[in-house]
Formats: structure tokens, sequence, C-alpha cells
């Protein structure tokens, strides 16, 4: 498992860490945190600021090591997210080598972060909750893991037009669902967070928001869609999620 780790204590310790370790904490807390470019999401930027977040490093995402390391500990996160605050997220940074900085593209990482979370279900030691569809292609999906559910989000090297998706090193984060109780179209504060998400998004890519992003719920809306946005506006047609693990186990 890869060790859960606070903004405090990576502030005060992460001269200890490996280069690229360090490098990718620095660059997010400094992206995230930076006042003069304010980054769109909101949620995000008050869970750095109030030390609600927690980081883990992983391998390389293109081997099973990786997957089973982020398996492990998305399960010990869900076990303390609900105390770590109500701006909670799991970032997750992983070891990208030159390999994969010189010959993945945006397509590459959508294969590679699909990947990554379709072999983490392999180690997935709990049935899919009864309350959520199955059917990536059904509005009320999402991401699920250990009976918790997520939104998950991907940024990349390769990404270039939205900004808001690029990051030197392969990122993913994991959202637990309960954060959005209070965060949603029924409510007067979700709706004010999405049209300020919204507006900082435009400013901070430079371009309309993608299509794709919608309100968890709606019947035109699909999540994994917004797991891993395109840097244009196209989105694909059917989704690269499959649940490894019922084909080694049986609910």
């Amino acid at each position: 498992m890869a060790a859960l780790m606070q903004k405090t204590w990576l502030d005060e310790h992460a001269h200890t860490l490996p280069q690229w370790q360090r490098d990718a904490y620095q660059a997010f807390v400094s992206t995230i945190a930076d006042d003069a470019n304010t980054y769109p999401c909101v949620p995000g930027r008050q869970g750095v600021l109030t030390n609600n977040l927690r980081f883990c490093f992983i391998g390389d995402p293109r081997y099973t090591e990786a997957a089973q390391q982020l398996a492990k500990t998305l399960q010990a996160y869900g076990k303390c997210s609900r105390d770590t605050g109500k701006f909670a997220s799991l970032v997750v940074f992983c070891e990208t080598p030159k390999a994969i900085l010189e010959n993945y593209d945006v397509e590459g990482f959508r294969q590679l972060f699909w990947s990554l979370l379709n072999h983490m279900t392999t180690f997935d030691e709990k049935a899919w909750p009864a309350d959520i569809p199955t059917d990536p292609h059904h509005h009320k999906w999402e991401f699920c893991f250990d009976g918790e559910p997520y939104f998950a989000f991907c940024a990349t090297p390769a990404h270039d037009t939205r900004k808001s998706r690029h990051f030197p090193c392969f990122l993913l984060a994991f959202q637990p669902r309960w954060v959005f109780d209070k965060i949603n179209e029924k409510t007067p504060f979700g709706r004010k967070i999405k049209n300020v998400i919204r507006q900082r998004l435009v400013k901070y890519d430079g371009i309309p928001g993608h299509p794709d992003l919608k309100w968890y719920g709606n019947e035109d809306n699909y999540e994994w869609k917004q797991y891993f946005i395109s840097d244009d506006d196209t989105s694909p047609s059917k989704c690269p999620f499959h649940r490894m693990r019922d084909k080694f186990f049986s609910n």
C-alpha cells in the first residue's frame, strides 16, 4: 500500500522524498493554491488550503504493481475519508518515466487511465453497491471501489489546450460521492459553486467548458465521460471500464 500523506506532513518532509515525488507534490500545490491564477475546482482548492486532501505516490501505472498499490490505498482511504474534512479527496501521483512522456499522447493516456482503473478492480474485495447501476451508460452510474462511490479525475502531461487537465506527471484524484451531498443542483450552494467553477474553468483554459461536464444524476449525464476529458470537444462513444473482479470472483 502507498502511504496516505497529509499536506502538513509533506510540507515539512518533502525534501526526504525521491525527486520525482517532490517535484510532483510541489507542482500540485503551486498550481492549486496559486492566488494569481485561481484553479477552477473550488472544492479541490479548499481541500488544499484546509488540509482536507490526502496524497499518495504509486509506481509506473503500466504495471500490475501500481494497480495493486492504488487498490490498497483507496481501500484505506475509504475508511478514513469522512474524518479528513468536507472537501475530502485522494490525490494520486503516478511515477511517469521518460518512456511514457515521450510516447503517450492524450489518447494513450486515456487508455492508460482506464487500464489502471480496470486492473485495480481485480483487487476489490467487496461487491458493487446495490444502489449504483453496473452499466456505465446509465446516468446514475459512477466508479465504485470497496463499496464506496467516487468521482474520478485524471490529468496528464499530454493535455495542452485544457490547462485544467494538464499536469507534469500522470495524476489521478478520487472524490467521495458524499462530498457532493451539499454540492449539487438541488441546493442553492451547489448551484452557486457550479456557476463559479464553470466561469473559472473558461477563464483558466481560455476555451468553453467541455460539453460532457454535466450534473450527476441528470439523464443526459454520464460520469465516466467526465473522468477523462479530451483536449478538444470530442468524447468516446463507449465506456472503456470493465470490472475485472467479476471475471475472477462471484459477488
